[in-house]
């Protein structure tokens, strides 16, 4: 006989772990006990050693579907007098290493009880169980109990109670468990019309959508705005009072028969619409889909997801009995503001929105955007890590370093907290170009460093001087903080990299829109080459003015305007007064002499404007209402297929071939190794080509194949200049489709490795990650120095 203290950490609170361990020691017939701790579950078990090694080897292999064991620290211990086992209560100890559980959606028992009139819990909103429910959206702190969480306002009924205590039943420790008895209740506020008073609340929400108004309900990490998807006036009011001109807009559905009527389902993608994550995914929608185009204009996928909680499952209920296909559930919020997750504050700000609220009082603590995933070459691409999946971290080699806190970039912003090799990415943020978004931040800073009870010393920050980021950071710095600054690019290169625990330098194809250069111009498309602790600038794109800074961004037609002036020369309008649609409708005069007087014109080497330029050459997209729509819009022209068969622009690759030869007479990282992707000649076969008659989708097929040979070429070459065979993808412009396929079916073909993101986002919601993570080179290179 001899006894044993597991330590287990991962993620094994709030999943129903403890009961898992109670039934396994009780299988094997072993005494002791296991509790909770703010260090990880801990387990002492006592019997014959030869049990105990086939206790230890069960519990990997037969873990809980929502748990995930990482680490278990062994120690032997003296026997004790135990003679049964037992799960004894939290014990809250300093030194947090638990990892926070995500919320889930609400599983297949859940359901069926919420669906059957014979069970005590039929109809209600706030059913849940070990195996599903909210989790980190209404933690306070760790341990995750129910005393620290949102629930603790509501004592549990002699019902639920005996079932929270049985640790034979599913609710055993399930810490948000209720009935209709003794939990949270939901109502319904506004004009809602004339409906019947003694209709339950989500009756009469149901009722207000099928007469087109817009229900503003509150779900789990926040609130959504609702409107049945299939009308488009109703639509097009959401989109007006909202403040949302053309980004597409999330749809839910009642299960995945709905889905299929809407969209193709493959079997990938039906497991990530079904996953206890529950995201947004994006399908290619069929054509005759009963779904108002308002609803994604200009794209071939619509964003579905299913419901992730008993609330939102009895509204599409209702609406399904009303025969609504599906209902727009977007996030409940004014532009790029917040989620608003408090009844006050919902009920003021959207006052203008909604026709009607639908409220409960189960505070929500955090907030959680909707996750957005697709399916790409039978791997997910995550466009927001949010609700389901943060902030379960991501596990690194970083050595053994201080913690460090990554405050992230100014767009699509994430944070992270660096801590015994873990990566604590919070839940999507945004974009910070707002008080209440850099409020936001600093709440969701707070809150990591509460849960985690850790204050970071070394904060890791974007190289940019103007990021709102940037300036919280420096703010801090004076507090005994130590800050280090991060180049963007090479933070979207470290972040993909410790992803996939990948060691040593490698080729990154790094394409995106904005990011802070090095040299101090703006930077975007970037071949490097390195890993956390260093990199090189092996090639980008020509660099051409960006008139108007940021203002550019939002005007296709600018960037048009400074591509073809710097393919043409400053005369070339005056020439062709006419040729583009653009030159009758906007200012061109004025940006052409910003441009000639080299004011707020800094240059870019983007990828992202790249793409912007052409797409307004091409057609319509003269101005964006949200980021990279002319991309976006332009992409959806073209397919898969369209693409491959395309030709490429072949004065686009003599040219590369040219910059390639040119640069390999230089050694590498040498003056002069530094090669150079072509503009120019991309912006004149596009020009050509259009005045040749080819259509705007065959332009977008021959763009991109040329663009993929383009990425192909140059990263192969980068490759065997260095003596390198693997390759990083990342930044935003990796979450186009048809660039990620081609690009990687490329470089496959080449005999290369390629890396891309699937748990992170390609775009900026990984690059508090790769700060973190360079930051931690760093550390780790000072104290080998020492």
């Amino acid at each position: 006989m001899i006894r044993r203290r597991l330590l287990v950490n991962g993620v094994v609170q709030g999943v129903g772990f403890r009961p898992f361990v109670y039934n396994l020691a009780r299988d094997e017939d072993l005494a002791g006990f296991v509790s909770n701790t703010s260090a990880g579950v801990v387990i002492e078990v006592q019997g014959p050693v030869a049990v105990l090694d086939r206790f230890a080897r069960r519990l990997r292999a037969e873990e809980p579907p929502l748990a995930r064991i990482v680490t278990v620290d062994v120690e032997d211990l003296e026997t004790g007098p135990d003679d049964t086992f037992l799960i004894t209560a939290s014990a809250d100890t300093p030194g947090i290493s638990t990892l926070i559980p995500p919320d889930v959606a609400t599983c297949a028992d859940c359901r069926r009880e919420v669906r059957n009139p014979e069970d005590r819990r039929f109809g209600y909103p706030f059913t849940n169980c070990t195996n599903c429910g909210p989790r980190w959206t209404i933690i306070g702190r760790i341990p995750y109990d129910r005393p620290f969480t949102s629930m603790r306002h509501f004592a549990m009924c002699p019902e639920c109670r005996a079932e929270y205590d049985d640790p034979g039943d599913r609710r055993f420790h399930a810490q948000p468990n209720a009935c209709p008895e003794c939990g949270p209740k939901v109502w319904i506020e506004g004009p809602v019309g004339a409906i019947p008073a003694d209709d339950g609340p989500l009756t009469q929400a149901a009722d207000a959508l099928a007469r087109h108004a817009v229900v503003a309900v509150k779900g789990l990490g926040g609130f959504h705005l609702a409107v049945r998807a299939d009308e488009e006036e109703a639509v097009i009011r959401l989109r007006r009072r909202k403040n949302r001109a053309g980004k597409p807009l999330a749809l839910m559905a009642v299960d995945v028969a709905a889905v299929r009527r809407l969209a193709i389902l493959d079997t990938a993608e039906e497991a990530l619409l079904t996953s206890p994550a529950a995201p947004i995914v994006l399908l290619e929608r069929h054509a005759d889909a009963p779904i108002a185009d308002a609803v994604a204009p200009g794209h071939r996928r619509l964003g579905i997801m299913l419901p992730p909680t008993p609330l939102h499952q009895l509204l599409m209920d209702h609406l399904a009995r009303l025969d609504i296909p599906a209902a727009v559930m977007t996030s409940g919020n004014l532009g790029d503001e917040p989620i608003c997750i408090d009844n006050r504050d919902a009920t003021e700000r959207l006052s203008a929105v909604a026709d009607a609220f639908v409220l409960h009082d189960r505070d929500i603590l955090r907030r959680a955007d909707d996750s957005v995933v697709q399916v790409v070459g039978g791997a997910p691409l995550v466009f927001r890590r949010s609700r389901g999946y943060a902030p379960v971290p991501v596990f690194v080699e970083t050595g053994d370093v201080e913690p460090i806190l990554a405050v992230g970039p100014e767009l699509k912003n994430t944070v992270c907290l660096l801590k015994e090799g873990r990566g604590f990415l919070s839940p999507h943020i945004g974009d910070q170009s707002t008080l209440d978004a850099v409020q936001f931040f600093a709440e969701t800073v707070a809150t990591l460093e509460d849960v985690l009870e850790c204050r970071p010393r070394v904060v890791a920050h974007d190289l940019h001087p103007g990021y709102a980021t940037t300036r919280w950071a420096r703010e801090r710095s004076g507090h005994g903080r130590e800050l280090i600054a991060v180049q963007h690019h090479h933070a979207h290169l470290a972040a993909v990299q410790a992803e996939h625990g990948l060691a040593g330098p490698a080729v990154g194809l790094i394409m995106d829109g904005t990011g802070y250069g090095s040299d101090g111009t703006i930077w975007g498309g970037e071949v490097l080459v390195g890993d956390a602790g260093g990199f090189i600038r092996a090639g980008h794109f020509e660099q051409v003015p960006l008139p108007g800074g940021d203002a550019a961004i939002r005007a296709p037609w600018r960037q048009a305007v400074s591509y073809l002036r710097h393919v043409y020369g400053p005369g070339f309008f005056a020439e062709h007064p006419a040729e583009f649609p653009f030159q009758s409708d906007r200012p061109v005069g004025p940006v052409l002499e910003m441009l000639q007087r080299d004011v707020n014109s800094p240059l870019t080497s983007s990828c992202g404007r790249l793409f912007d330029a052409v797409a307004a050459v091409v057609g319509p997209w003269t101005e964006a209402t949200y980021e990279a729509q002319a991309a976006i819009e332009f992409m959806a022209l073209t397919d898969h297929g369209q693409t491959a068969r395309a030709p490429a622009f072949a004065a686009v690759l003599e040219d590369l071939d040219t910059s390639l030869a040119e640069t390999s007479r230089a050694e590498p990282n040498a003056a002069g190794s530094c090669f150079t992707l072509p503009v120019a000649s991309f912006l004149r076969a596009v020009r050509e080509a259009r005045r040749a008659g080819l259509d705007p989708d065959e332009l977008s097929a021959r763009f991109h194949r040329t663009l993929i040979d383009v990425l192909g070429r140059a990263a192969a070459w980068t490759c065997d200049h260095h003596g390198l065979d693997q390759v990083v993808l990342g930044g935003g412009v990796f979450q186009n489709e048809i660039l990620v396929v081609g690009v990687e079916k490329a470089l496959h073909d080449a005999g290369l490795q390629v890396w891309r993101p699937q748990e992170l986002p390609a775009g900026d919601g990984a690059v508090a990650l790769g700060q973190a993570v360079v930051a931690a080179a760093v550390l780790h290179a000072r104290a080998e120095q020492q």
